[in-house]
């Protein structure tokens, strides 16, 4: 009776675990204005987990990636982030992000932004031609 209830509660831990994962969204933003937007917010709100779900980051090293940047980010004093798509906001493929660091130091870089089966995210990749 006993290992029976142990395989019962093993299944239904592993079909738990599994349905958990399938649910989980995918990667990136439902559209590049809600990318643009979310994008901002992150790195404004210095937010680690809401950076890594927009990061189009090989392997599973998006998490680690964000904490890392975002730890650079208040180390830098980092505030006043906009971001801006080109060339457009319906088809970008770049993704401008300027803000202010420290005492006032503008700072200003592009990512490169993908889309994937309907989602959009930037990678910290140079942006290629």
């Amino acid at each position: 009776m006993t290992v029976t209830l142990a395989v019962a509660a093993v299944v239904v831990w592993m079909g738990t675990v599994t349905i958990l994962i399938a649910r989980q969204p995918d990667p990136g933003a439902p559209s590049p204005a809600a990318l643009r937007d979310e994008l901002a917010s992150a790195l404004t709100a210095h937010d680690a987990n809401a950076l890594g779900d927009l990061l189009n980051y090989p392997g599973s090293g998006a998490s680690d990636f964000a904490d890392n940047y975002v730890a650079v980010l208040n180390d830098q004093a980092v505030h006043d982030v906009a971001v801006h798509l080109l060339p457009d906001d319906r088809s970008p493929t770049i993704a401008v992000v300027t803000g202010v660091a420290g005492r006032g130091q503008a700072f200003s870089y592009r990512l490169a932004v993908t889309a994937e089966e309907g989602r959009w995210t930037v990678a910290f990749t140079p942006p290629l031609p």
